[in-house]
């Protein structure tokens, strides 16, 4: 089976997927954060969290429904590549990789976890920081390379840790001060999902737009908010398996948004202060802010 690590990387400007990290074309960062002073050994998530090749993907899903967005694929203490939550949502039915469950196992839940391994899905080609990197070099990749899970190796190439978006949110939160507006950067057109609609078409549309996360809605005002984290708890809990009596994954996947969704999205207004929106990521221990008027609508 051809790995989709077969892509190589390379700087995505096409589609802006904007988080508060990022800035269109190339960055274009307050003077701050180049002042910001640590090395990226100090500040990564530790330990990282290791998966082999030859395992079942369903051990990587209980892994990740343990609140790991990202695994380090690792056979023999090197850097073989990374599984994301994306990749998994693309396998269990959100992209091209859930072929794999359909010629290969008769859409048998039960075959699809636990008889295929890792190594048919992980990314083999991945960005990496160097744990003398300064926090800018993290950001600068995070930007250029469109990532937001970036594995620190040291000088050999052990890796010591991992960098997501939301490390550095903690550490920049006491950059920003007030004078930019929620509405100046905020990411359009927002991509909604209705509370109504199957997982299976919350799954597709989170791989065809390349959003991890939608906000759902009922009569156009937010409901909650559904991401790749939830999709991965639903399976990694083994809650999909009450959910699917007949161990087809169809079943599984035909539940509705509402079933696996989070209601309590954290939002604020267009005329929130930047320096506000950071505080209320950390806060809640998010990423991303829902911008809503006084009616609840996007």
């Amino acid at each position: 089976m051809k790995s989709i690590a077969s892509r190589i990387p390379k700087p995505r400007r096409g589609q802006d997927h904007y988080r508060w990290l990022r800035s269109d074309g190339s960055p274009n960062f307050s003077d701050k954060i180049y002042r910001v002073e640590g090395e990226l050994e100090v500040i990564a998530s530790k330990p990282a969290v290791r998966i082999p090749l030859t395992a079942p993907i369903m051990k990587a899903v209980e892994e990740m429904a343990k609140g790991y967005r990202g695994l380090i694929v690792s056979q023999r203490d090197k850097l073989d590549g990374i599984l994301l939550a994306t990749h998994v949502v693309n396998y269990l039915g959100g992209g091209p990789l859930y072929r794999i469950i359909e010629r290969k196992h008769g859409y048998s839940i039960y075959s699809a976890l636990g008889k295929e391994a890792v190594e048919s899905i992980y990314e083999k080609n991945v960005i990496t920081a160097v744990s003398r990197d300064k926090i800018y070099d993290a950001l600068h990749k995070m930007v250029v390379y469109n990532v937001g899970f970036l594995p620190v190796v040291d000088s050999e190439g052990g890796v010591v840790g991992v960098i997501t978006e939301h490390d550095l949110v903690k550490v920049l939160s006491g950059l920003y001060e007030s004078g930019v507006e929620a509405s100046k950067i905020m990411s359009r057109p927002v991509i909604t999902i209705s509370s109504e609609s199957s997982l299976k078409n919350a799954m597709e549309k989170m791989v065809a737009t390349g959003f991890r996360r939608l906000p759902v809605v009922e009569d156009e005002a937010v409901v909650g908010i559904l991401t790749v984290v939830d999709v991965i708890r639903y399976y990694g809990s083994h809650e999909v398996f009450k959910k699917c009596t007949s161990g087809d994954i169809r079943e599984a996947n035909s539940i509705s948004v509402r079933d696996v969704m989070r209601e309590n999205a954290v939002t604020a207004y267009p005329d929130t202060d930047v320096s506000e929106l950071v505080r209320l990521m950390e806060a809640n221990n998010v990423s991303s802010v829902l911008i809503v008027d006084e009616s609840g609508v996007l």
